[in-house]
């Protein structure tokens, strides 16, 4: 036995007392789990979990992985910065795995104390106290290959009782070197998931691509600034459960200007909340939905939700032009911090235009109204009428009352959907 090994198995002795009450059953004291097995679930088994108090799920991706999409509810605890990930991938793919396994080793090493401190806050666990770097170069001193026989996945089942479910990309040595530490300090609550993140990817694209819509779907169409939104929302507030609200999902209005004062999602992020909605399903077998373009921002509806979208009955919503310019000034002008963003955008937008007209200088003025109008009948509303032509509207609604506007759809609804088919002349002003 080395030094190191010897160190590792005082400090375990020493924490044996404090971390008793979660103790897991055989686990060895250099972190390697004595069954030979480290407990992994499966991804419907955590969602059946996720349903009951006190189970927490981690993700131990760096970062920038994180934020480009995860399990909702999840808290990041990442094994590597971004920095990191990024050198230990790149020694991997020009050296050897050997080399990238040392680099990662090293920076776990580092890192381990506050991982280990910030795992425990977020379980509601006491950790014990102790050298948790000589446990961690302990648990590693064989190599990968070593590593890779010692924490072998094991299926768990189900989840225990206020369990604590770690993952990584794939299920592999991140999320199966935490746990089997984890364990080994007494957090035997601590499981992994199979699969990974990668799991939980697979399974929001095949929701996706099985999803069928409801009996009826109902678009909601009409020139920027009418209300759409706020129609939808008042709708959904009537009638919990009835609407789908993809610009909400995107994080993005849908038009050029459409992300000031919001924060976009990147695309994964956006099917996966998109699938969430998805599985809860539609009350009344009805889904309301704004008609967007195929892209919401940055963000792509997935073919058969645009499929859904194509084949909807349409409700033309009209607004007065005061009405709509109110809207827009919620949307644009409320939150000052958004106002620099805003007149960059406005920049991009004058360039669309003809003459080239000095947006950015009106907004640097005050003259909010006169340049929200502006807008309104030299870009929206051009674009809009060339993308809506010839399409079919049952009914028309007027949104300059929202709450009378959403009562109204609503009675549509109820009563089948009887009211003008014949193809508009075109959205009203």
């Amino acid at each position: 036995m080395t030094a190191t090994d010897r160190s590792a198995r005082d400090d375990a002795d020493g924490d044996r007392g404090a971390a008793r009450p979660d103790r897991a059953a055989g686990a060895a004291e250099d972190g390697a789990p004595a069954d030979g097995g480290v407990p992994f679930v499966g991804l419907d088994a955590l969602r059946d979990a996720l349903a009951r108090p006190g189970v927490r799920a981690i993700d131990l991706r760096a970062p920038v992985e994180f934020e480009d999409d995860h399990l909702d509810g999840a808290v990041n605890v990442p094994l590597f910065e971004n920095e990191t990930r990024s050198f230990v991938g790149l020694l991997y793919k020009q050296f050897s795995p050997d080399a990238a396994f040392n680099e990662a080793r090293a920076a776990v090493v580092e890192r381990i104390d506050g991982i280990v401190a910030r795992v425990a806050d977020v379980a509601g666990w006491q950790a014990p106290p102790g050298d948790h770097r000589s446990r961690v170069r302990a648990m590693t001193a064989g190599g990968i290959d070593r590593l890779e026989r010692d924490l072998e996945p094991r299926g768990a089942g189900t989840v225990p009782e206020g369990g604590v479910v770690l993952m990584c990309a794939r299920g592999g040595l991140r999320s199966r070197s935490v746990v089997a530490l984890l364990r080994a300090l007494g957090l035997e609550r601590a499981v992994g998931l199979e699969g990974g993140y990668r799991a939980i990817r697979h399974d929001v694209m095949a929701a996706l691509e099985r999803w069928s819509p409801p009996g009826r779907v109902v678009a909601l169409r009409g020139l920027t600034g009418v209300g759409k939104t706020l129609l939808l929302r008042r709708i959904e507030e009537l009638r919990p459960g009835v609407t789908l609200d993809l610009e909400g999902l995107a994080g993005h209005r849908g038009s050029l200007l459409g992300m000031v004062g919001l924060r976009p999602v990147t695309q994964k992020s956006f099917e996966s909340a998109l699938a969430a909605r998805l599985r809860e399903g539609f009350t009344g077998d009805v889904m309301v939905v704004e008609g967007e373009s195929r892209k919401v921002g940055d963000s792509v509806v997935p073919a058969r939700v645009w499929d859904a979208l194509q084949g909807a009955t349409n409700v033309e919503v009209v607004a007065s032009v005061p009405r709509r310019v109110e809207v827009l000034s919620e949307d644009y002008l409320a939150d000052p911090g958004a106002l620099p963003r805003l007149r960059e955008q406005l920049d991009a937008v004058a360039a669309r235009m003809d003459e080239a007209p000095p947006l950015a200088e009106m907004l640097d003025r005050g003259e909010t109204d006169a340049l929200v109008e502006l807008l309104l009948e030299r870009y929206y509303d051009p674009l809009y009428r060339r993308s809506e032509s010839g399409r079919a509207y049952a009914v028309t609604v007027d949104a300059d009352d929202v709450d009378r506007a959403a009562r109204e759809v609503l009675r549509f609804i109820d009563a089948g959907g009887a009211g003008r088919s014949e193809p508009s002349g075109g959205p009203n002003p």
